[in-house]
């Protein structure tokens, strides 16, 4: 009989079945790439593949701090890792064959022992054998090798970050919206079932019997929908695996592994999904009675218990008030991604739980033309369940939509801006190999050109936290300071000297004329004075240091260029390449061969490359993660409209009777699908606004150039498939109930 009965309500059961295996396909996908990701592939090292040991100057800064009642070490990888000094390698030499590539001496290769190679290297470099040798092959691109440790590679573990971040916001938000979604449809589901169960109640059913009924079907559901969901997943994690090589966000070699937990993890999460969305609603369920059922089965009243009502609240005012607090104590945190990420679902699960009680105030606002607008909007506020189990998962797409991207481009585009305001230069010359930069400003137009390099610097922080700041080395202060425009709120940048050191508001010492303790981009310690403090901004300000206090290693990479009045930029550009070039060529030589890396841009053109408003990476790794929302939320919102239409048959036959074409009736479902998505879509929107304001105002706080991107084009396909989805549904459920048939 329980079998006869799933067999009879399969359509009401449907939207169920497919949000679960949606579900449970979504975290077994994301959790074998999440598995993938925890371990990079063994490979054969390249670079010293010949020799059975390499030796690899120290990367590494270990600094002592306080944890607790005693004392640890932290180490940060070094900005210019050592090279093998020439006494060490005259050492290696005395035990076997040593081998050099070229004039790099970042690490050399060694035919000899490895324990004998130990005890001459001792503290002074790092010796590795078998596959960690990979740690000592560039990577291309120009990665520094060895800058994390992994047995199969530091750079291939750095690769599989990005992937490892990505699949766990992705695997988040999936999580966020699949319970949400399954949670409110096996609360609709109980809905539409309450004259049923008033039925069941009048024939002598307990509501305990009623409770456990609707709980075995729930547990075969989830059962049924759970085995399909990891089905289902197992097919589509290669697919999105070949999606974020093809995106760039993971490395080429990237493959799902066979790690087994992630199917475990998914089937039981969407049994207990399943269970726990039938539980609560079927205490609600227990409680109706045979009177109150029958009454009420047209017009949907009580549809917001208080205790709803209480858990929306709080959550409307934590939502809130965290917003609040952390645009007040830590506005940068807004910008962070796991920040706009999270943050978001609060407001969004508080405005959803609120929904029923917000549909009829927003309908009342709606003013619709002619007999079957009114019959429109009378339908919707009078179905209030219904309508809000439509315009919940549109509510929660949308928000997420405008919230996540809105957040990337809003963020993306401050630090843009910030970039084209510290600019000051028409012209800039990058990449590597700059040997002799001082010719740049012997060209003729050239006003001045401030050559910098790339290093960091590190500060131990309240004794208990060594934290790197990614800083620059100019070599003439004043000339860097023409051609630039710096958030200065305290000092001179024109101070700067091999003793000083210019700093930003994040930094814990960062008063003018205070001493700061800091190691090098190579490790050196050094004591500098505080001639000029940054703007905190975006977070892009960094530090900045003379080349003496670059670190060994550190060569100059930029160039930045100022005109002399009346110089035509075009032809001063094409000098300056063939001086560089020149100078580039005759370096190669000298090294015995290479490659020139050395680009000469306008500004604009060095700005718009290196620091776009949103990175395509960052971009289309959001767009893949609100597609996969997008095709749930399309999917819940079929499977929601089916199980509604499916007993409207009687309603819509009455229409019929009281002299409604069938034209007309279609046009009342498709009008009130319409209407329902309309509702989800202005509260996902208020939500969105509601954190992109919130954003734009820390950026304010910032000092950041303040804006609010909202991404209107990608709000506006959300929006349109789910019309597309909700009207067609709508309108073919009708057809298949009959509903424009005669009386």
């Amino acid at each position: 009989m329980f079998f006869a009965s799933l067999r009879s309500r399969w359509v009401g059961l449907i939207g169920a079945f497919v949000a679960v295996a949606l579900g449970v396909a979504l975290t077994a996908a994301m959790g074998l790439g999440l598995a993938s990701t925890f371990s990079a592939p063994e490979r054969e090292p390249v670079r010293f593949a010949g020799s059975p040991v390499v030796v690899m100057g120290q990367n590494t800064l270990t600094v002592p701090v306080r944890r607790g009642p005693d004392n640890a070490h932290v180490s940060k990888p070094l900005a210019h890792p050592h090279p093998v000094d020439i006494k060490l390698l005259r050492e290696l030499r005395r035990l076997g064959p040593v081998r050099l590539d070229g004039a790099k001496r970042d690490a050399v290769g060694v035919d000899a022992p490895v324990d004998e190679v130990r005890e001459v290297v001792g503290a002074r470099a790092r010796v590795l054998t078998g596959g960690d040798r990979r740690l000592a092959d560039p990577e291309p691109g120009g990665v520094t090798p060895g800058r994390a440790g992994s047995r199969a590679g530091g750079s291939d573990a750095e690769a599989l970050v990005a992937v490892n971040s990505f699949l766990g916001t992705a695997g988040g938000v999936s999580a966020f919206v699949s319970v949400f979604v399954t949670s409110s449809t096996f609360a609709f589901v109980v809905a539409l079932r309450r004259r049923e169960f008033g039925l069941l109640r009048m024939a002598g059913a307990t509501p305990g019997q009623v409770r456990r009924t609707l709980l075995a079907e729930a547990l075969a559901v989830g059962v049924a929908a759970s085995g399909a969901g990891c089905v289902l997943g197992a097919w589509g994690a290669p697919v999105l695996a070949e999606a974020l090589v093809d995106a760039e966000i993971a490395p080429e070699w990237f493959a799902i592994g066979g790690a087994v937990w992630p199917y475990h993890l998914a089937f039981w999460v969407g049994v207990t999904v399943a269970f726990s969305g039938a539980w609560i609603a079927s205490r609600r369920a227990g409680r109706v009675g045979p009177v109150e059922a029958l009454r009420d089965a047209s017009v949907d009243t009580g549809v917001m218990p208080w205790s709803r009502r209480i858990v929306g609240g709080a959550l409307l005012v934590a939502g809130l008030g965290l917003l609040a607090w952390t645009l007040w104590s830590d506005p940068s945190a807004l910008m962070k991604r796991k920040t706009y990420t999270t943050q978001p679902m609060i407001l969004i699960t508080a405005l959803a739980a609120l929904t029923p009680l917000l549909v009829r105030p927003v309908l009342r606002t709606v003013r619709l033309p002619g007999a079957i607008g009114l019959l429109i909007r009378e339908n919707s506020a009078a179905s209030v369940r219904r309508t809000a189990a439509i315009a919940a998962p549109v509510l929660v797409t949308v928000a997420l939509a405008g919230s996540l991207l809105g957040s990337a481009e809003t963020a993306g585009e401050a630090r843009a801006a910030e970039a084209r305001q510290r600019t000051a230069a028409e012209l800039v010359v990058t990449g590597a190999g700059l040997e002799k930069p001082e010719l740049v400003g012997e060209v003729d137009g050239v006003a001045v050109a401030a050559s910098s390099a790339t290093t960091a610097v590190f500060v131990r922080e309240e004794g208990t936290a060594l934290i790197r700041s990614e800083a620059r080395a100019v070599s003439d202060p004043a000339a860097f300071a023409s051609v630039s425009r710096l958030p200065v709120v305290a000092g001179d940048v024109r101070d700067l000297d091999d003793r000083s050191i210019v700093v930003n508001e994040e930094w814990e010492r960062r008063r003018v004329g205070e001493w700061v303790g800091v190691w090098l981009g190579d490790g050196r310690p050094a004591r500098l004075r505080i001639v000029a403090v940054l703007a905190r901004g975006t977070g892009d300000n960094g530090a900045y240091v003379t080349s003496a206090n670059a670190g060994a290693g550190a060569a100059v990479d930029r160039v930045d260029v100022g005109l002399r009045d009346g110089a035509e930029r075009g032809a001063v550009a094409g000098a300056v390449e063939g001086a560089v070039e020149d100078a580039v060529a005759g370096a190669l030589r000298e090294r015995g061969g290479g490659e020139a890396g050395f680009r000469v841009r306008s500004a604009e053109e060095w700005l718009a490359d290196t620091h776009p408003a949103t990175k395509p990476q960052t971009r289309l790794g959001l767009l893949m993660l609100l597609g996969i929302a997008l095709a749930y939320t399309a999917i819940s919102l079929a499977g929601t409209l089916l199980m509604a239409t499916s007993i409207r048959g009687p309603e819509l036959r009455s229409l019929r009777m009281a002299g409604a074409t069938g034209l007309q009736v279609r046009l009342v479902v498709a009008g009130e699908s319409l209407l329902a998505v309309a509702v989800g879509a202005v509260l996902g929107l208020a939500v969105t606004l509601l954190n992109l304001g919130a954003l734009s105002a820390g950026l304010a706080r910032l000092s950041a150039p303040a804006g609010v991107s909202v991404p209107w084009g990608m709000v506006g396909l959300v929006v349109g498939v789910c019309v597309v989805v909700g009207v067609g549904v709508g309108v073919l459920g009708v057809r298949r109930r009959g509903g424009c048939g005669g009386a």
